[in-house]
């Protein structure tokens, strides 16, 4: 495997940063939530092979990036440049698992998810399909 640029992000480092950024949305980052993103890695097929240490820098990557004023878009950025389009809808699948984790979304929430579903370019009905999948699982 050629060597990794050490400021590029690998598919799962993007998956990751959406993951953490709609966690801390609503500048609150639960407990469920972050429980969540660590069993995702942990049993996800698609992290099989992640470096589980990276998640630390791409958390704080995310919230550095949250701090600046085009922190969202160049997030954003990051992720189209670096996930494959395949994972895209994986990507929204994760986001809002880990927004319904805690039981509730926050107005916040929900407008970062519209904003995964803008600049992913996630088609409204396969959103609705993912979203309603995300409810069904984390219902109480």
């Amino acid at each position: 495997m050629p060597a990794q640029d050490p400021h590029s992000m690998s598919p799962q480092d993007c998956l990751v940063a959406v993951m953490v950024a709609v966690s801390a949305s609503d500048e609150n980052i639960r407990t469920a939530e972050l429980v969540k993103i660590q069993s995702a890695v942990n049993m996800l097929p698609v992290f099989a092979d992640y470096d589980i240490d990276r998640m630390t820098r791409i958390s704080k990557t995310v919230l550095d990036l949250f701090e600046q004023v085009d922190g969202l878009a160049a997030l954003f950025g990051l992720i189209r440049d670096d996930l494959p389009e395949r994972l895209y809808e994986t990507a929204y699948a994760l986001a809002c698992d880990v927004a319904a984790a805690d039981g509730k979304l926050a107005e916040t929430e929900l407008e970062f998810l519209a904003e995964v579903r803008y600049e992913l370019n996630i088609d409204r009905l396969h959103a609705a399909a993912i979203e309603r999948g995300a409810r069904a699982r984390h219902i109480v």
